[in-house]
């Protein structure tokens, strides 16, 4: 399933994936996935289109982004990528080290005082979760202005993910 928003947190795109493979564990419980999601979901293909063409040119807010961009098959500039999960200062705020990642629910727990993830993880949530968590402070955008960055580096993703960050 991939799900975008906007600033605001209007769905933009929200749509299962048609599989590649037969599916032989739906984890229904974790998921909410039941067969019938995914008889009249689109192809990769397209989705991959649709979810390009809108972040083209656009700031991408949201948690372990490089999944998303792996899953799809594109990359992003990195410049333009605001990834919660590798954001340092979350990560020293809440007394983790700065190469340790911080799962989701305890950055939205610790940081928003609300709890996310109750019956299954919906993509929605997650996604407005991640722009609030963005939101919720500024100095962000004010050291990338300064020529700085605040995320850790590449070290938290992938080897494979490298190449989703132009």
């Amino acid at each position: 399933r991939i799900s975008v928003i906007d600033w605001q947190g209007r769905t933009l795109i929200d749509t299962f994936v048609h599989p590649t493979q037969p599916v032989t564990d739906y984890r229904a419980s974790e998921t909410g996935l039941r067969p019938h999601h995914l008889q009249a979901a689109p192809k990769i293909e397209e989705v991959r289109k649709s979810v390009k063409q809108l972040l083209r040119g656009k700031a991408v807010v949201g948690y372990k982004l490089w999944e998303l961009f792996l899953f799809l098959g594109i990359s992003h500039p990195a410049i333009d990528t605001r990834d919660v999960a590798s954001f340092v200062p979350f990560r020293k705020n809440l007394g983790y080290k700065p190469s340790q990642m911080v799962p989701l629910k305890v950055l939205v727990n610790k940081l928003m005082g609300r709890d996310i993830g109750y019956g299954y993880e919906h993509p929605l949530e997650i996604a407005r979760a991640c722009l609030d968590l963005f939101r919720s402070q500024t100095l962000w955008e004010d050291l990338i202005q300064q020529g700085q960055w605040p995320c850790s580096t590449l070290d938290d993703v992938p080897e494979i993910a490298h190449a989703c960050f132009t």
